[in-house]
């Protein structure tokens, strides 16, 4: 299937590693035009290295914090400075605080809602003018299989990525009229530094090997294993592509199974 992205200018926040860096990686490979994100110079610049290595053509980037407003500024006005528009936006972030609701306070709650939720708010809000002008969009939403089904010990997570649901099912209809598609895709255990993290404070709390708590959540997984970043990379491409262009509004789970709900 041909995607027609082509050209096609794409900022991906969180790009620097995990699956924004495979989002991003994907869509190289289609011909889009990239614009990474990460706040970290040195793990952006080998970001940039990777995709260059594996499409042949490099990216442009910019070192931002996504919970600062000033920041998605400058990655909105850095985009249109260098290639003059934008067309698609996927929303990414790390992951907030892990634990319990006793274990979170009123700051672990704003740093998080920040990160998950307002940041996409605010990256929304700075490219719809251009794909307005240009009749043209698609946003992705990388969230969590927790905004299907909360997850033990992610009370946060699992109570602001249901907001980010809200967010795009009332903008799917205000948007559909400039051909502006919104959709978000919550994913499950995928082979990343942010499961390996909560991996490894599963064996902790368990005081099991990492290898036994891998074991557990694998057995729950029809599937049988944790995804790839790559098969994430490739479902954003489409969605966030013309080929894509009569879904919008929807929340796709990428789990291999594990949600059991309707």
């Amino acid at each position: 299937m041909n995607l027609q992205l082509q050209g096609k200018t794409a900022i991906i926040l969180a790009s620097s590693k995990g699956l924004g860096l495979a989002a991003a990686s994907a869509l190289a490979e289609e011909g889009a035009q990239i614009m990474l994100v990460g706040r970290h110079e040195d793990t952006v610049a080998e970001a940039v290295r990777s995709i260059e290595e594996r499409t042949g053509t490099k990216p442009f980037s910019t070192v931002a914090d996504i919970t600062k407003a000033q920041d998605i500024e400058k990655v909105a006005a850095a985009t249109i400075e260098r290639y003059g528009t934008v067309d698609i936006l996927v929303n990414n972030c790390g992951g907030p605080a892990p634990g319990t609701f006793d274990d979170m306070d009123d700051a672990a709650w704003q740093h998080g809602f920040e990160l998950t939720l307002l940041s996409y708010v605010r990256s929304i809000r700075a490219v719809l003018p251009y794909m307005r002008q240009q009749q043209f969009g698609r946003i992705v939403n990388i969230t969590s299989s927790a905004h299907k089904q909360p997850i033990e010990n992610l009370v946060i997570s699992s109570t602001l990525r249901v907001g980010v649901l809200g967010l795009a099912k009332t903008l799917a209809p205000e948007l559909a009229k400039d051909n502006i598609l919104i959709n978000t895709v919550g994913p499950g255990r995928f082979a990343t530094d942010r499961v390996l993290q909560l991996d490894e404070l599963a064996a902790r709390a368990k005081q099991v090997s990492m290898e036994q708590i891998v074991e557990e959540e694998r057995v729950r997984i029809p599937i049988g294993r944790y995804g790839e970043p790559e098969e994430m990379g490739r479902l954003i491409a489409f969605l966030a592509s013309p080929a894509n262009s009569y879904m919008t509004g929807q929340a796709l789970l990428a789990d291999g199974g594990a949600v059991r709900s309707l």
